[in-house]
């Protein structure tokens, strides 16, 4: 087999014959950017991904409680590439990889490699409770974001013709499980749409009757960021109406409610936000995972003993000479993309590589409500409004696609100036008449509807 500076010089000295192959699997930030870290190199890559769309996934959540719509998130990834020549995307579904003969299994297809970059991301993780998911479900998809959508909305529909007090009590109840960024952005942005954009619109449902409840089995809130931000965090959860329950591990789940903390919660809306389980790209490697699934990768983000493989993202345990570990979030993603197109670069090229992967803190920020954030930036710790903006700003900013940084901004403007949201939306399968766990909505036997 030709070594890949044999197939660069034969490139070089032949531009008709075959250049070295990297294939790309999963086209979310890290994935992404090695694709696009690769424009002009003398590689032919492909991007394989199951889903048509890149999804920037931080603002999952607000798809999810009708403040954005899904196509304001998602751009499809044959639009992001198709200036980009030496790139070719391959809607499919990865099933294994063959590292013997170098090939990435797609069904019944096989695609080969020269160099393969492993980008899969991570699904829910339910800690030895997989039967859970039916009851709550996690946030990782547009799907999910939807389904989520038309649950939330649903459970206010019913709650407006349910005659039992009780059960419109449970309607009414949410509960997120999970008190890292996407579980306190959740639970704040529950809140707002319960108590702000939506009473308005019933005539049985008031702004009182909905609760919100953040479940954390830690001790606090944003456990990753410093205490005093996880304080302020609890502090404006507790303004916007949220009831923070810290400490409280799930212990029990039905379609009914959940037990936390020892004590039985009745809601008909329950998220999970507590934990993720990296994709197998583990298994397809037949290499051991960590507890989560990930794969342990060498200074290069390679896999020792396959240096021609390399895993990135959610799905790699990726550590520094000092043993701490990168985080699982979109700009560690999208550094180790970068690295991984500039060590494949001087590998083609021949050259010595770029040394050790180093992570580079770029902070952490998470959004509670309306002019209420927290940001943890190298050097400067802010709230309150100035976080807010900060946050809005970097993650329009981070948005991929002109349109969609437009759009967004200008709904985020309307909602801050009317408390609307504008994607209010029940859309999917048709569940009217269907029980929304045990109560039948648009049923009622009272008198005076």
């Amino acid at each position: 087999m030709r070594t890949l500076q044999d197939l660069a010089a034969s490139a070089a000295a032949a531009p008709t014959r075959a250049r070295p192959h990297v294939v790309i699997v999963g086209a979310g930030f890290g994935g992404l950017t090695a694709a696009r870290a690769l424009a002009g190199a003398p590689v032919d890559v492909t991007l394989i991904d199951r889903r048509n769309h890149h999804l920037f996934q931080p603002l999952l959540y607000q798809v999810a409680t009708a403040g954005l719509a899904p196509n304001q998130i998602a751009t499809p990834i044959r639009t992001i590439l198709r200036d980009q020549a030496n790139v070719r995307v391959v809607l499919a579904e990865v099933t294994g990889v063959d590292t013997a003969r170098r090939l990435v299994i797609t069904g019944g297809r096989r695609t080969a490699y020269d160099l393969l970059v492993l980008a899969t991301g991570a699904t829910h993780a339910y800690f030895g409770h997989d039967a859970w998911s039916a009851f709550a479900p996690g946030l990782k998809s547009l799907d999910d974001a939807v389904a989520l959508r038309r649950r939330v909305l649903t459970a206010f529909e019913a709650a407006e013709t349910a005659c039992d007090p009780a059960e419109r009590r449970r309607l009414l109840t949410f509960a997120v499980i999970g008190a890292g960024p996407t579980g306190v952005e959740m639970a704040g942005a529950i809140a707002e749409l319960a108590h702000r954009a939506l009473t308005r619109d019933f005539r049985a449902v008031r702004e009182a009757m909905a609760r919100v409840l953040l479940i954390e089995a830690g001790e606090r809130v944003l456990p990753t960021f410093q205490p005093a931000l996880s304080a302020y965090a609890a502090s404006a959860l507790a303004r916007l109406g949220v009831e923070v329950r810290v400490g409280a591990a799930v212990t029990d789940m039905d379609r009914g409610g959940l037990t936390a903390g020892g004590e039985r919660i009745e809601a008909s809306t329950v998220i999970w936000a507590a934990g993720v389980r990296a994709s197998p790209a583990a298994a397809w490697l037949g290499v051991a995972g960590d507890r989560a699934g990930r794969v342990e990768v060498a200074g290069d983000l390679s896999v020792p003993g396959a240096p021609e493989v390399f895993v990135i993202g959610d799905v790699a345990r990726v550590t520094d000479a000092a043993g701490r570990l990168s985080p699982g979030t979109a700009p560690a993603a999208k550094q180790q993309g970068e690295h991984v197109a500039r060590v494949i670069r001087s590998r083609v090229a021949g050259r010595p590589g770029p040394g050790p992967y180093r992570y580079v803190d770029a902070g952490a920020l998470a959004t509670i409500g309306r002019r209420a954030a927290v940001a943890q930036l190298p050097g400067l710790r802010l709230t309150r409004t100035p976080a807010w903006l900060f946050w809005c700003v970097a993650h329009i900013y981070f948005l991929v696609g002109f349109r969609n940084r437009i759009q967004v901004g200008l709904d985020w403007l309307w909602s801050y100036l009317t408390f609307e949201r504008g994607a209010r939306l029940i859309t999917g399968d048709d569940r009217a008449g269907e029980p929304i766990n045990g109560h039948v909505a648009g049923t009622c036997d009272c008198p005076s509807l």
